[in-house]
């Protein structure tokens, strides 16, 4: 059976690498892409083969769940891309960063995780964790180094989401990995927002980084996707508790992140171009009381942002002045453009009423109009600029 490592790296730039990762057209009769393998059962011609299977799992063709040649070829590309070594492909983001602390955490440790982090991670840790014994410690995203002196003898983890969900409130990864580094403690990122492409986590000092490849890698708003990505030192133990929590992503979904992710860098760069469009566009607007976008100057984590990424992506939120709750759910109603839906980093523009204190224990968001999270999709900059205009216009 086929061995599924890891290739040696090569020293192309970051586009061609985008371009030729996870390909092996010569191993597959000159065909370009990887085809679709849907497998459960896997056939091993002797014993031999299959005692060897047996003895390594994780990094051969074994067991469908396991994964297949197509999941494979996905892993490679996004641990390529990401600068990690090891890739490991779940079903969804949420299942990545699920997977990822169940592999670092036991009953009786301490997690210390951000408060600002995506709302189904807080949920999966008042809720799974807490009942497994796991105690989590929501702490400010703002604290950089300070989260030292949050640190016990028997915290195991510390969760970053950077910017955070809702508000994006960028955090010092750097100071955090490296006071979580210091213990001995692992340090994991969400990185959807940044993607491999504009924040660097391993050039950071992260020790685990998580994608929810549902969102750009896809980018077509058709795939449920994760990924775990890591230096080799980790990837035995993570692959160990992904396969034991029954965790596989769809052959046909590694397909379609493995095409979305071909295309990722040039649609990225309209993603930001129309965000930065729309962001400056609506900083300016009377009805806007402020704009949460790290890449506008004006913008709290401005500094950081400007030090540690390479880009911004095209999700952003803005506060707009108190207003009548019906006066916002006409802007919303009544946009052609803009659609109304969870998730985003499809090719489509979204719009989103949020509400962040729903989720908050440790911080507390300040805004007094309503927060609406605006995603930037491919359509022309204009005709957005045009459906905004006449949502604002509802507001009166």
């Amino acid at each position: 059976m086929k061995k599924r490592g890891k290739k040696k790296k090569g020293t192309a730039r970051r586009d061609t690498r985008i371009a030729t990762s996870g390909l092996d057209p010569h191993g597959n009769f000159g065909i370009i892409n990887p085809p679709v393998y849907h497998a459960s059962t896997v056939l091993f011609p002797t014993v031999k083969d299959l005692k060897k299977a047996v003895s390594d799992p994780f990094n051969n063709t074994y067991y469908g769940r396991f994964g297949t040649p197509t999941s494979a070829a996905f892993e490679e590309a996004v641990a390529e891309i990401e600068g990690g070594e090891r890739a490991i492909a779940t079903s969804s983001g949420l299942a990545a960063i699920t997977c990822a602390l169940t592999a670092f955490l036991e009953s009786g440790d301490h997690l210390l995780m951000a408060d600002t982090v995506y709302e189904p991670t807080r949920k999966f840790c008042d809720g799974i964790l807490k009942g497994f014994g796991v105690e989590t410690e929501y702490y400010d995203p703002l604290i950089g180094g300070g989260i030292a002196d949050l640190m016990r003898d028997n915290t195991h983890a510390v969760f970053m989401e950077s910017p955070g969900s809702l508000t994006f409130e960028v955090q010092d990864v750097p100071a955090i990995a490296a006071a979580a580094r210091e213990r001995g403690v692992v340090s994991i990122l969400d990185n959807t927002w940044g993607t491999p492409l504009f924040f660097r986590p391993f050039e950071h000092g992260v020790d685990i980084a998580i994608e929810a490849a549902t969102k750009y890698i896809s980018g077509h708003a058709d795939a449920m996707l994760g990924a775990i990505i890591m230096k080799d030192v980790h990837f035995k133990r993570l692959k160990t508790a992904t396969v034991a929590l029954g965790n596989s992503a769809g052959p046909d979904d590694c397909y379609l992140g493995l095409r979305g992710l071909r295309t990722l860098s040039v649609r990225l760069a309209r993603h930001q171009e129309t965000g930065l469009t729309l962001a400056r566009w609506l900083n300016k607007q009377p009805e806007v009381a402020r704009m949460l976008h790290p890449a506008l100057p004006d913008d709290p984590g401005h500094r950081l942002w400007k030090r540690d990424f390479i880009g911004t992506s095209g999700l952003f939120g803005v506060e707009l002045n108190p207003v009548a709750e019906g006066k916002v759910e006409a802007m919303l109603d009544g946009f052609d453009l803009f659609g109304m839906g969870f998730s985003w980093g499809g090719f489509e523009s979204l719009a989103l009423p949020v509400e962040p204190n729903r989720s908050r224990s440790a911080t507390t968001w300040k805004g007094k109009g309503p927060l609406l999270r605006i995603h930037a999709g491919l359509e022309d900059p204009d005709d957005l600029l045009a459906d905004l205009e006449a949502g604002l216009k509802k507001l009166g």
